[in-house]
């Protein structure tokens, strides 16, 4: 089989997760998705937010970075 450049794309699958929250934070993320509307001019509900500031957040813990890319280099 020929190697392509393009590697094998991940499973794209959309996966529903519910979640119960605290009324502070639903507060919050109201209060931000009104800041990102403001700043960017296009409203997005929370529930579209949540996803991006969740992935953000995972990428910008380092130490979870790190276990994480050892782990998957120990699994191979």
């Amino acid at each position: 089989m020929a190697d392509l450049k393009l590697a094998k794309l991940p499973d794209r699958t959309p996966v529903k997760l519910s979640i119960t929250i605290t009324p502070d934070l639903q507060a919050a993320l109201a209060d931000y998705a009104l800041l990102y509307a403001s700043i960017y001019g296009v409203e997005e509900p929370v529930a579209e937010l949540v996803p991006a500031m969740l992935a953000a957040f995972l990428e910008s813990d380092r130490n979870f970075v790190r276990s994480r890319e050892a782990n998957a280099r120990a699994q191979k």
